[in-house]
């Protein structure tokens, strides 16, 4: 392992509050899909002008009817637009990275399902409010250099987004510095956005899913391995990701990123096992034909899954959602708030173990994570929801916290060892 290789500690947000149904409308925004659960979020369509004229808003051009997320009234059931309020970034874990000459640190959200660096910038709006933000000022940085031409954009379903345009500059995560690294300076943040808690985001995912334009740029990974900033055997980056619930385990629950080497200590003497991925969507996606809920196992003939750090719950299909909840002794699912819910004082030992495939083994979630916020009489709102229409699985947190996950990026296989908690604490979670 090269000297200047280490860890990447991730902590938690001290600003985020854990909301069951506000997770969920922003997993609905990030992939786009339709609930099949009842509730009051759908998936509607909206009029809109594309807009030959105007200043400050679309008039005249061919009409279009674009699909967006909408909430339904509680008053006549019709669907309008989502409030801010009902929706939050996932961002309950933060990792430092300073960019700029001198550096300017900022604490991102390392997202395995996105693949954008994008900052809070000194081009924003002088009537954003940025306090409690670090903002990026590209006028401090001796190695900044404005990108000619480029712009991004992050759509999400709602019709919320964040833009700017881009430039180049060295970043440095842990001790790992990538020279003339894209990064994306917002000029515009909407509601959902500015009440983010985070200071933008870097996405882990593969270059072609990128929203700059004209071109995608790079991820700092691909520069990573292009700029040979990490080994050439070892052209991959590492999640181990811990819970203040494991505060008394042997690993004190701590949570960490590497780059370019694979932690022996995390690893802790275990074979990994790897599974090769499909990145032709940009994901980390993998073969997830089966599916263990106590003893009961279940096929899933094509299924697939993500692994995204992005998110904190995981979510699989109706069929296999049913089957988990049928395990847990008082569990419904509760339509106001659009999704699975189970008494809060079950104890561990009535959770079941649910085990998901990677490309031929199966590795659990901790039971302490099947509970994932507070929801209200007694309930606590599970970790694991419904996938809606999503061809795959999204195995986000819920799931990760149970493995040591390796992206391995030169080879293009994503691999696991089982995380071993002696104690599972499985109370409503706090916070974080």
């Amino acid at each position: 392992m090269a000297s200047n290789l280490t860890r990447i500690k991730r902590f938690p947000n001290p600003n985020y509050k854990r909301s069951g149904p506000k997770s969920y409308v922003y997993l609905l925004n990030k992939y786009k899909f339709s609930p099949t659960k009842p509730g009051p979020y759908v998936l509607g369509g909206k009029v809109q002008q594309k807009g030959k004229y105007g200043i400050k808003s679309l008039v005249g051009g061919k009409a279009h009817v674009q699909r967006i997320l909408q909430k339904k009234s509680t008053k006549d059931a019709q669907p309008g637009d989502v409030p801010a309020d009902d929706q939050q970034n996932d961002s309950m874990y933060l990792c430092p990275v300073t960019i700029g000459t001198p550096g300017q640190t900022f604490n991102l959200d390392f997202d395995t399902g996105s693949a954008d660096l994008w900052l809070w910038s000194t081009e924003l709006p002088k009537s954003t409010n940025t306090s409690g933000h670090n903002v990026f000022d590209p006028k401090k940085s001796s190695t900044f250099k404005k990108t000619a031409g480029a712009a991004w954009k992050i759509s999400y379903g709602d019709g919320s987004n964040a833009s700017g345009d881009v430039g180049t500059d060295k970043v440095n995560i842990g001790n790992l510095v990538i020279e003339n690294q894209s990064i994306e300076l917002a000029k515009q943040l909407s509601a959902q956005f500015v009440s983010s808690e985070g200071d933008g985001l870097l996405g882990l995912a593969f270059g072609s899913i990128n929203t700059v334009s004209p071109k995608p740029v790079a991820t700092p990974v691909e520069n990573m391995i292009k700029q040979a900033d990490i080994p050439k055997t070892s052209e991959l980056f590492t999640a181990y990701l811990g819970s203040y619930k494991d505060k008394n385990d042997p690993d004190h629950g701590i949570s960490f990123y590497t780059f370019g080497y694979i932690d022996e200590t995390a690893r802790a003497g275990q074979e990994i096992y790897y599974a090769p991925i499909d990145n032709s969507k940009g994901f980390w996606q993998f073969k997830s034909a089966t599916a263990s809920v106590g003893d009961q196992k279940i096929t899933r003939g094509g299924n697939t899954a993500i692994a995204d750090t992005g998110t904190t719950l995981a979510l699989v299909d109706d069929g296999l959602c049913q089957a988990i909840y049928d395990a847990i002794p008082g569990a419904k699912y509760d339509e106001t708030q659009q999704g699975y819910l189970f008494p809060s004082d079950t104890p561990v030992d009535n959770l079941p173990i649910v085990s998901f495939d990677v490309g031929g083994r199966e590795f659990a979630v901790q039971k302490e994570d099947l509970a994932f916020a507070d929801a209200g009489g007694n309930m606590t709102y599970g970790g694991i929801q419904s996938r809606g229409d999503l061809p795959f699985d999204i195995l986000g947190d819920t799931w990760l916290k149970g493995i040591y996950a390796i992206f391995d990026q030169g080879n293009k296989r994503f691999g696991a060892v089982v995380r071993h908690d002696p104690t599972q604490d499985p109370s409503v979670p706090k916070g974080q």
